[in-house]
């Protein structure tokens, strides 16, 4: 790929965050409206719903990288005691021409790696214990290379909207169903005078119901497919050997263990998602549709593809082939 693709990549991916950040508002911003017409009943409440909406957005939107590291369990790693994976995302933040991002670790014996943040100025890249003790250095660098490459390519703000928003969805929701809850007690209290009969309020309900969940799904439906391709062909662009990532594949599809600190609210944000090792099958047909990942198998396959072809035949510049073991 150019440094052509990489930009027109960039915009694209720039111009998606702030459509999708648009979108989601509007639900958020009408399921204030609808709250604020279920509980008061006039254009004041409804407006101050929409009030409420815009603050929670705009808080979850600064606020969810903080909260997706305090939610996987990932601290600060220790430059002393994580000396390669320090080195390894400094020279792969040169390789991709962005900041170093924050780097931190989770104590977790499943092998797995994540980015987040809201640009590279703003950016943190999290591997679990499992992944440095499984990899040689080759592979951790691939994986590595591929979240740095969503770094780059500002996949994390897409990332972050979407962590955002779910969790407002999520928020709200759960508050308006309280409110609800309470409220009817209130209008049997005074024999049903009240609001509670609007018809209003009714499609308020259904939207809180149906849509706000299918919100959440959309939105990690919105983390294309192929945003994981193009991750992973930056990372053949800054190592130059598509073998360390695609090894490093092959690991994480034959280890079957999940990480501990997960939710559907931040599967989309691992290199593997967790979802793919979660078992039971049923309904597997419907949920592919919301899949924000590849088929790890497919990914394999094209790295494997990359093999031998031009400059990607012997590990790169970045690599130390002599101690992966």
């Amino acid at each position: 790929m150019t440094d052509t693709d990489f930009t027109t990549i960039i915009t694209k991916n720039k111009r998606a965050s702030l459509v999708l950040l648009a979108g989601f508002f509007a639900l958020l911003a009408a399921l204030g409206a609808g709250a604020g017409l279920f509980l008061g009943g006039s254009p004041e409440a409804a407006i101050a719903g929409v009030l409420i909406a815009i603050g929670l957005t705009i808080f979850s939107y600064y606020a969810s990288s903080r909260m997706t590291l305090s939610m996987t369990g990932a601290k600060p790693a220790d430059p002393s005691e994580y000396a390669q994976v320090h080195n390894l995302v400094e020279g792969m933040a040169i390789a991709a021409g962005i900041p170093k991002p924050t780097v931190y670790v989770v104590q977790d014996p499943a092998p797995n790696a994540f980015a987040t943040g809201r640009d590279p100025d703003h950016a943190a890249v999290a591997v679990t214990t499992g992944l440095i003790e499984t990899m040689n250095r080759v592979e951790l660098e691939g994986v590595i290379a591929h979240e740095i490459g969503h770094v780059r390519n500002y996949d994390i703000r897409i990332m972050t909207v979407a962590v955002a928003t779910a969790g407002s969805i999520a928020i709200f929701t759960d508050v308006f169903f309280r409110l609800m809850f309470f409220s009817g007690m209130s209008n049997s209290r005074r024999n049903r005078g009240g609001n509670g009969g609007n018809p209003l309020a009714l499609v308020a309900v259904l939207i809180v119901a149906v849509l706000a969940p299918l919100a959440a799904a959309l939105m990690k439906a919105a983390i294309s497919r192929r945003r994981e391709t193009i991750a992973d062909a930056t990372a053949v662009e800054l190592t130059r050997y598509p073998t360390g990532l695609r090894q490093a594949l092959e690991k994480l599809h034959a280890d079957t263990r999940v990480v501990r600190r997960t939710s559907h609210a931040t599967s989309h944000l691992w290199i593997e998602t967790p979802d793919d090792h979660q078992p039971g099958n049923k309904g597997r047909a419907f949920n592919d549709m919301f899949d924000t990942h590849p088929p790890i198998t497919e990914r394999i396959d094209l790295l494997r593809a990359m093999e031998g072809i031009g400059p990607y035949q012997q590990p790169g510049p970045n690599s130390d082939a002599s101690t992966a073991d």
